[in-house]
């Protein structure tokens, strides 16, 4: 088996959020085996509430959005005005998505409402900072992912030790069943689960 695998259902706003990511030297998105699972997670939970910590110029967004059912919603949260422009000029127009523009961890610091079925945590906070509070945010057999754990040149400084600490947080963390992913940039997924037998 190729765990390397053609990719055909693309986004249709792809290939436009990859030229923008690219004149804008944007190089922090998802890659496409990522994106592939984003879209078959948000599938499993029709009419499910998704959240996507760090939208940058929306290609996690845009599989996220293709993977949801009709009745689904996705709140996405980004620091930077100028990549979230980029996404909200291609994928403003779907009514499932809202558009934060806001640090992250002054938004999970705030956030009073329901939590989340899936919960992508595409940047610092959420991942590396505020962990506890996304962990929080997650609803009873929910999903949390997180990427880019692999250690990669250009990553920024502290990210390796910043990684290491982070998977001894998530290693046997009550409440949640976790499994590592040597696959794209480095995955971890987690389960939030009620009541399961050991």
């Amino acid at each position: 088996m190729d765990d390397n695998p053609t990719i055909t259902r693309l986004p249709a706003a792809l290939p436009e959020l990859q030229t923008a990511a690219h004149a804008a030297g944007f190089t922090m998105s998802c890659d496409t085996r990522t994106g592939s699972l984003l879209a078959t997670l948000a599938a499993t939970r029709p009419g499910g509430r998704i959240l996507e910590l760090g939208t940058g110029v929306g290609e996690g967004t845009a599989w996220l959005l293709s993977g949801m059912s009709e009745t689904a919603t996705l709140v996405t949260v980004e620091l930077k005005d100028s990549v979230q422009d980029v996404a909200r000029r291609h994928l403003g127009g779907d009514g499932r998505v809202t558009f934060v523009s806001a640090d992250a961890g002054r938004w999970l610091e705030e956030y009073d409402g329901a939590p989340f079925d899936l919960v992508f945590a595409d940047t610092w906070p959420g991942k590396f900072t505020h962990l506890d509070r996304a962990l929080e945010l997650v609803a009873p057999g929910g999903t949390y992912l997180i990427d880019d754990l692999t250690p990669t040149p250009g990553r920024p400084e502290g990210h390796e030790e910043a990684v290491t600490d982070l998977l001894a947080a998530l290693e046997d963390r009550p409440g949640f069943r976790t499994t590592r992913l040597a696959w794209s940039s480095g995955l971890l997924i987690a389960v939030r689960v009620t009541g399961s037998v050991s």
